[in-house]
Formats: structure tokens, sequence, C-alpha cells
């Protein structure tokens, strides 16, 4: 849908709209379930900075969506579970076994194939995206620190309110009037942000961010199954080698969770 929306419209734009879908409903649950004011929050400040981050990740990603195919776009923006893992540390002092460790090494190198540097015509565009991942994993460790005291849906409206009106202030130059195919695919994008950010959020309220992050990955299949489906794309030769990389990094990240999983349950006593 994005790519789709940026052929027309301007980036804050499709981003105001996505943000105003997420406030609308989770006012509304808040409202309804009595959530606590998050505005008088310890963690205020920190909410605001997390607004800044997503508004910086998702103003790089869409504009270089303008210029990658899907598949490349978020090969490139896989890069931030890696930067989650090594945030996780310093941040949230999570410990990193081994096999994380290798993990994010695979995850890396297929990053680096994947954005090829030395050859690629749309470099700029690529660092982009790898920025816009930079921001979204920082974003990703401050949901972990947020949740332990606000809830799920009252981060997701503080977050976005604040997302949106930044972006409104751009209105005087970037606004256009949008046809009924635009509020649709607009409105679709805000529904399926809304489900994903509430998923995404539960998951990092209930599993260890370095732990979590690289299953993400599994959404480089869907990205490549969609580019070819929709725009007939067929991405590069390193593109594949780099997301083969990074969903290899993904399986071997789940294989260790398992294992450690067992045999911390053969270690607990009867």
């Amino acid at each position: 849908m994005v790519k789709w929306l940026v052929a027309t419209y301007q980036v804050p734009q499709i981003l105001f709209m996505r943000s105003l879908v997420i406030v609308l409903i989770t006012g509304v649950l808040i409202r309804y379930h009595r959530h606590p004011s998050i505005f008088k929050s310890p963690y205020r400040n920190t909410i605001v900075l997390r607004a800044g981050l997503m508004l910086g990740a998702w103003l790089l990603f869409y504009n270089a969506a303008r210029h990658l195919e899907l598949a490349e776009l978020t090969t490139l923006y896989f890069s931030a579970p890696i930067m989650v893992m090594f945030l996780s540390i310093l941040v949230l002092k999570e410990k990193i076994g081994p096999g994380r460790w290798i993990a994010c090494a695979i995850g890396f190198i297929g990053v680096t194939v994947a954005a090829n540097p030395t050859h690629s015509p749309n470099l700029i565009p690529a660092a982009m995206c790898i920025v816009a991942g930079f921001c979204w994993a920082w974003s990703t460790i401050l949901i972990r620190l947020v949740s332990r005291s606000e809830t799920t849906m009252t981060q997701m409206y503080a977050t976005s309110l604040l997302f949106g009106l930044a972006c409104a202030l751009s209105f005087p130059w970037t606004w256009q009037e949008p046809d009924l195919s635009g509020w649709v695919l607009m409105i679709c994008l805000g529904l399926v942000s809304t489900l994903g950010q509430f998923l995404l959020y539960e998951g990092f309220r209930h599993a260890p961010a370095s732990a979590l992050a690289p299953v993400e990955y599994s959404g480089l299949i869907w990205a490549f199954i969609y580019g070819y489906l929709i725009w007939a794309e067929v991405p590069a030769t390193n593109v594949f080698a780099g997301a083969f990389l990074i969903v290899l990094a993904s399986l071997l990240l789940i294989a260790w969770e398992q294992r450690q999983a067992n045999l911390r349950k053969r270690r607990a006593p009867c």
C-alpha cells in the first residue's frame, strides 16, 4: 500500500492519515476501558522521543520506497532487528548468548550483501532505509522500557497523536485532496498499521527484545511475493542472497531459543 500511495501523495500526508486512524481507534478503546492518561506518566519524555524516532523512521522509509523495489526496501529495512539486539545489551542490559550473536552476524552479512554498497545505483535511498531501521530499532527498545508501566493502547494513542500533529504542520505545502482509491488505501493502511502495532507492542511487552526482533524477518517472504505479484519485480541476485542469509539468521535464532528453553526445563527442579 505504501508503494502505491507514495507514487501520488506526499509522505507527511500519508503518515498523518495513518496516524489519524490509529488515534481514533485507540482513543475509543482507551475511553471505553478507562485506561490511565499516559500524559501523567513518568515516561512522558520517552514517549515524545519515541514519536520523534518513529517520525524519522517512516519519513526515511516512505521516501526510500519511491526509488527501491519492495524486496530490496524490506531487506534493507530489516537491518533494524540486528540493531535491536545491540541496543538491548546497552539499554535493557539483556544477556546475549552465542546463538544470538551468530544469528546477528549472519543477518548483518545479509544486509550488506543486499545493499551492495560498492555497486548499487540507489545508494542514497538504501542508506535512508538503513538509517530508518536504526530509528525504528531505538523506538522498539523504548517500547520495552515504557511497557513496564503503560498499557499498549495508551502508548499507541500518545505516539500516534504526536506523530500526526507533527505531520499536519506540513499540510500547507504537501496536502493533496485524495480521490476515492486514495482514501481507501490510506484508511486500509491505518487499519493494518493499528493491528500490526498492537501485536508488536504486545510482543515486546512479553518477550526479550533481542529474542523477538529477528522473527520480524518473516516479512521478507511476503515482500518478495507481493513485489512480484503486484509490480512484477524480480529482485537482483544480491538481494536474493542477502534475504536468504537474513532468513537463515532468523531460523538459527529460533532454533537456539528453543534449545535454551528445553535446557531450562531440564534444569528446573521437579
